[in-house]
């Protein structure tokens, strides 16, 4: 491989990158704009707030980023009209789709999930259609190979757990929305670490997963939603 070969591929390679981090810096920055804007500017009294602002740190975002998205949701700096809104549909097979976009035009975020269902084998449907089908719940996730301890599980119930699940060195632990920061509290408190915190659509009832073929359509399709700009998360009913 010649040299001018090899720098056009690391080249190019890099160009990848650097647009996917800054595609997720555009996410991160959004959802701290409409937190900001929603309950003010203040994370120590703002939840929604603090979990995106920790979203954001995690994400490895420059603090000068998350402080403009937090001016720009106060009217301290000027921009786009950011809005959260959820859409409802189907995937192949039938699986319940829940899709939370943050957008500054909910007509171009409407066509281009359209036409991304649609191309994957599933279909945009109206509201109520699925969102019954998932609750909104606090949602920790924790780095750890061994099961916790009688002691860690019972200070984390008290704390406001309501379900606690181990798989492939994750435990993740469930809790009403309001009692999210005092879980995860805790349980850095107990030594453990946290490697998520935030407000998911968890499925009342998770489906089985589909044959292979169905699967792999849905994962195209859920892969296909997330990658779309106007996109915060993509939640499924199907164990995948």
């Amino acid at each position: 491989m010649s040299k001018h070969s090899k720098w056009a591929k690391v080249k190019n390679y890099k160009g990848v990158e650097d647009a996917k981090r800054a595609a997720a810096f555009t996410k991160l920055a959004r959802a701290i704009t409409v937190a900001a804007r929603e309950g003010g500017g203040d994370a120590a009294f703002n939840f929604k707030l603090r979990t995106a602002i920790d979203q954001a740190l995690a994400g490895n975002m420059p603090k000068d980023n998350i402080e403009r998205a937090v001016r720009r949701g106060t009217g301290g700096e000027e921009g786009a009209m950011i809005e959260e809104a959820v859409y409802e549909g189907y995937g192949p097979g039938g699986a319940a789709v829940v899709v939370v976009a943050l957008t500054d035009n909910r007509n171009r975020t409407s066509s281009n999930l359209k036409h991304v269902f649609s191309v994957n084998g599933g279909n945009l449907a109206g509201a109520g259609a699925v969102q019954w089908m998932f609750e909104k719940k606090g949602v920790v996730r924790i780095d750890r190979a061994e099961p916790l301890s009688d002691d860690l599980e019972l200070t984390l119930i008290d704390a406001g757990a309501e379900d606690i699940g181990r798989d492939e060195g994750t435990v993740t632990v469930l809790a009403p929305v309001d009692a999210l920061v005092r879980v995860r509290d805790a349980a850095e408190k107990g030594g453990l670490k946290v490697s998520y915190s935030g407000i998911e659509w968890v499925a009342k009832d998770e489906a089985p997963a589909p044959e292979p073929a169905v699967r792999g359509k849905l994962e195209g399709l859920l892969e296909a939603l997330d990658d779309d700009d106007d996109v915060n998360a993509v939640y499924t009913n199907v164990g995948l």
